[in-house]
């Protein structure tokens, strides 16, 4: 897949899953946090800042932490590496 395709994909999803997330909070039928957690985790794939502050925000909680890093090579596997 080209590299500047995957990268809009990517990116796309994570927005449109962050927006899910978003309005999921105001709703009551859809689950806000899940939706936000998979955009930040998408968006943390090309984007340093965002990783930095769910590493540094995730690291007090030990399990958390292995969880999150245990589903961002999920996402690694079905998306494939980030291109640097």
């Amino acid at each position: 897949m080209n590299k500047q395709l995957k990268r809009v994909l990517v990116l796309s999803l994570a927005v449109l899953f962050i927006v899910l997330g978003l309005v999921g909070l105001v709703l009551p039928f859809l689950q806000g946090f899940l939706f936000l957690a998979i955009g930040i985790l998408l968006l943390s794939l090309y984007s340093p800042t965002v990783r930095h502050w769910l590493d540094t925000h995730t690291v007090k909680y030990p399990k958390l932490h292995r969880f999150v890093g245990k589903a961002e090579a999920w996402v690694v596997k079905i998306f494939g590496a980030p291109d640097a």
